[in-house]
């Protein structure tokens, strides 16, 4: 089990590892921590942590999906069905500027949704 403590001198929490090398940062500052106190209500690192990043992961999943939404209502389809008809030629104006960068802007978004869903899952 990871232990934090924290300590004035050094302005800043760190863990003493027991065995454990899963956790990648020794210490967070102290103003950091004091943040992750307050939005989590939550005084241990180790519990603390994990709910912020869960819940920075919904907040990235629901822009995500958000940018999803635009594209979609922009363009009357889901990417799926966009991607067929840009490879078909039925997209008007497929090779402007502005087509493209959505193409590839729409692409990005559900290439991060699989990405933040593989974190959130893997999350404790």
């Amino acid at each position: 089990m990871a232990h934090w403590r924290c300590t004035k001198q050094k302005e800043a929490c760190w863990v003493q590892r027991e065995g454990i090398d899963d956790m990648a940062p020794d210490t967070i500052s102290k103003p950091i921590y004091k943040i992750l106190r307050e939005l989590t209500q939550e005084t241990r690192v180790e519990v603390a942590l994990p709910l912020a990043i869960k819940d920075l992961v919904r907040l990235k999943l629901k822009e995500t999906r958000e940018q999803q939404e635009a594209f979609t209502q922009r363009y009357g389809m889901d990417f799926q069905a966009f991607q067929q008809a840009w490879h078909d030629g039925l997209i008007e104006h497929r090779h402007s500027y502005e087509v493209e960068r959505d193409y590839w802007e729409w692409e990005a978004t559900v290439t991060d949704e699989e990405r933040l869903l593989e974190m959130f899952e893997s999350l404790p």
